[in-house]
């Protein structure tokens, strides 16, 4: 028998803001008892993976404990920011699906 998987917005909401030609991605877990199941798994391998039709230049990611949450900062892949962007979403604003979307194995005891 194979792991359910699950997206990560079944877990998490998220936001996301552009800063220049940066994106910043926001994850927080809906349950803070999934967020250490979170950190774990959602890594910067996991973003990476979610924005790589975009090109992403360094990734960081910042683990903020006090509220349940994650900031993933990806630079180069806004098409060079709000004034250079041909992207309907210059701001980046919706690209949190992008990540909010990818699968992972649920968490042990994980029901819907």
């Amino acid at each position: 028998m194979s792991a359910q998987t699950v997206p990560l917005r079944a877990l998490a909401h998220g936001r996301a803001g552009d800063k220049g030609n940066s994106l910043n991605v926001s994850v927080i877990a809906f349950d803070p008892a999934h967020f250490d199941y979170l950190v774990t798994h959602v890594t910067e391998d996991f973003c990476r993976r979610a924005f790589i039709n975009h090109s992403p230049g360094r990734l960081t990611r910042y683990v903020l404990p006090q509220l349940s949450a994650m900031n993933f900062v990806i630079e180069d892949v806004l098409g060079g920011g709000v004034n250079l962007s041909l992207s309907l979403d210059r701001h980046g604003k919706s690209l949190s699906f992008l990540l909010l979307d990818s699968e992972l194995t649920a968490p042990a005891g994980w029901s819907a």
